[in-house]
């Protein structure tokens, strides 16, 4: 251990990601008309960083639509541990940067500590977790998602289009967030499938089971071979690997967070959406538009947070009939008429 003392463990951590971003802002999205805007929005991705083809893809989707329409400047940094993460947030906060944007809920420990060190700073953590009782900095808004409203749908999808009646849930890090994701798929195969079995497997206890396609693909085949024809991820870059099984073994896959039909076209049949760019979009538009407000806020099916994939091509794979069962059932819930449990 460094017996350097923890301010300048820091500091050398901010003075490294510092001279990586000369190299690596992954972009600097410029502005409308090419002029440098007064708002400066910096984001820190998540486990498995831009190209995970998941969440933080979608995060960084909002990041560019909010540089293209609202006219701010926007920087990214990809930390490789848990200690860059904070150092990357101090290294945009310490720059004047107007809002920074933490991606994923391993932030939100470390966002809360460095919201209270630069109070003039604006913070947004997607999928933030509080710690229970603790009040959020009033420079801090936690960005969350009721994910069990959408896997609700992809889950009826599942239960409507099984041969086997058995299907599959394979989640990355064995925590409460997928644990929602993984209650509203259950709820949702059991909505139209009563007799249906869900057979669940999670690839690890720590950050790396959301970059481990190697273990997403052993865990795949083994719930193939108990039976499972329909595969719903919940587990970053690893569902990578739950792609590769499902389409070696000849079973369709479900995906997350954003459309993941190009991964696997023919083997993905329709994709859970959590609109991680329309939180980012949102969040940054407040700002610019001098609403911006500490707190949680959630984004569900009303909000347009949370979805499935049910049109155009990349939904072919879906039976009109199934479509529309789901699509019921979706606008019960967006009526009040049906609430999905998180448990």
């Amino acid at each position: 251990m460094s017996d350097a003392p923890p301010l300048l463990r820091v500091t050398a951590a901010v003075a490294a990601l510092a001279a990586a971003s000369l190299l690596l802002p992954a972009r600097g999205d410029e502005p409308r008309g090419g002029e440098r805007a007064a708002v400066r929005v910096g984001l820190v991705f998540d486990v498995g960083g831009r190209g995970d083809g998941s969440f933080n893809d979608a995060a960084d989707v909002g990041l560019a639509r909010a540089a293209r329409e609202l006219g701010v400047t926007t920087e990214v940094l990809e930390p490789s541990g848990a200690e860059d993460r904070e150092a990357a947030m101090r290294l945009f906060a310490a720059r004047g940067f107007d809002l920074v944007i933490g991606v994923g809920f391993i932030f939100s420990t470390d966002m809360e500590v460095v919201a209270r060190a630069f109070p003039s700073v604006r913070f947004a953590c997607i999928d933030h977790a509080p710690r229970p009782g603790a009040a959020l900095p009033e420079n801090l808004a936690g960005l969350t998602f009721r994910e069990e409203e959408g896997a609700f749908l992809v889950g009826a999808v599942a239960g409507l289009t099984t041969a086997t009646g058995r299907v599959g849930f394979i989640g990355g890090m064995d925590i409460p967030l997928v644990h929602r994701f993984e209650a509203g798929y259950r709820a949702g195969v059991r909505e139209v499938c009563p007799a249906c079995d869900v057979r669940v497997a999670y690839a690890g206890t720590t950050p790396d089971a959301f970059r481990d396609p190697v273990k997403g693909k052993a865990l795949a085949v083994s719930l193939t071979a108990a039976g499972a024809d329909v595969l719903f991820h919940v587990s970053g870059a690893t569902g990578h690997g739950v792609f590769e099984a499902a389409r070696d073994m000849g079973i369709k896959a479900i995906g997350v967070d954003r459309d993941q039909h190009d991964e696997m076209p023919g083997t993905v049949i329709t994709s859970m959406i959590k609109r991680a760019d329309v939180a980012v979009f949102e969040v940054v538009r407040a700002l610019t538009e001098g609403r911006f407000e500490g707190g949680l806020s959630s984004f569900g099916l009303v909000e347009g947070g949370v979805g499935y994939v049910n049109e155009g091509p990349h939904a072919a794979g879906i039976p009109a009939e199934v479509r529309a069962r789901v699509d019921a059932l979706a606008a019960r819930v967006v009526r009040g008429e049906l609430a999905v449990s998180s448990r």
